[in-house]
């Protein structure tokens, strides 16, 4: 079978988490492990993460946040309805809950995203090439409307839309985060006619999910990648490059109380799979992996 060329983003997400976040990732882009990272504007580590992506010029875009620690817009720091009873974001599924109960203003959404936007400009000097969403809160209902046309108004060409094909048949998922994962999966469905609508474009294929955190390795990389060739190969013209996005999240173990958007890093961030994501990005076999398959490294800017 003629393997289809690919050009492959490999987005390192949370870029501005804390410092040995920070430096994980940057550690990363200089082994040629990753291409392309994700800014957290209301991250502890943002400012400095803005100063390294220039200093070894990495391809950056925003990681736009309205789940974890506080908002950047002031006007939303206090009474707010993205905020809980203690004045922090709702959390990855209080987000979700108040979503689904009509308890989030869009008006309050579409102005932190702008806020976000904004200081995103004023960190690096540009707008962000392309924007997703920390824990993927980009493809909710509603929120995806606000999000595309955020946007579209900054003229953001490139976002993320979390459909991982074979995700189904990943069963090393535990059950409880399956369910998680197949909800990001339908709210991602129902996002393509929006986002296509706003004129908004993203990767050809999508992975991520199925090789998180302990469940990275150099086989389940390229078992994902494979497939995902396979499918583009089946469906494309003679001769086309397909573009592949890996989210990964690479980095150095968070030391409390450093770190988080405001209220302290969480446990994925302490825990001992960043470095995991980090090792495995960085082995041998996989940059060889690349060469065989004729898969190109690249960010966004290079589609």
């Amino acid at each position: 079978l003629r393997m289809l060329p690919v050009k492959l983003i490999v987005t390192g997400d949370d870029f501005g988490y804390c410092p040995r976040r920070n430096q994980g990732i940057v550690d990363c882009f200089l082994a040629g492990a990753i291409s392309n990272v994700s800014l957290l504007v209301n991250g502890s580590a943002a400012a400095d993460a803005a100063e390294l992506a220039r200093r070894y010029n990495i391809p950056i875009g925003l990681h736009a946040n309205l789940s974890e620690g506080s908002p950047v817009c002031e006007g939303l720091k206090t009474n707010s309805s993205l905020l809980n009873q203690d004045g922090f974001f709702h959390g990855k599924m209080g987000f979700r809950t108040a979503l689904s109960k009509g308890l989030l203003n869009m008006s309050e959404v579409k102005q932190e995203l702008k806020a976000q936007v904004e200081l995103f400009r004023e960190l690096t000097g540009h707008l962000p090439p392309h924007m997703d969403g920390h824990q993927h809160v980009h493809v909710l209902p509603e929120v995806r409307h606000v999000f595309a046309e955020v946007l579209e108004e900054y003229g953001i060409k490139y976002t993320r839309v979390p459909i991982e094909p074979g995700l189904h048949n990943c069963d090393w998922i535990p059950p409880s985060l399956m369910d998680f994962y197949l909800g990001v999966e339908e709210d991602s469905f129902n996002t393509v006619d929006v986002f296509t609508k706003h004129g908004i474009r993203w990767a050809d294929i999508y992975i991520g999910l199925s090789t998180m955190g302990r469940n990275m390795s150099v086989s389940s990389i390229r078992s994902a990648i494979d497939s995902a060739i396979l499918q583009l190969t089946a469906k494309a013209a003679h001769g086309s490059t397909a573009a592949v996005e890996l989210m990964v999240h690479p980095g150095y173990p968070s030391v409390p109380p450093t770190g988080g958007c405001g209220e302290g890093p969480d446990d994925f961030s302490q825990s001992w799979e960043r470095l995991h994501e980090l090792q495995t990005l960085i082995k041998p076999e996989l940059q060889s992996y690349y060469k065989s398959r004729n898969i190109q490294l690249c960010s966004f800017k290079d589609l």
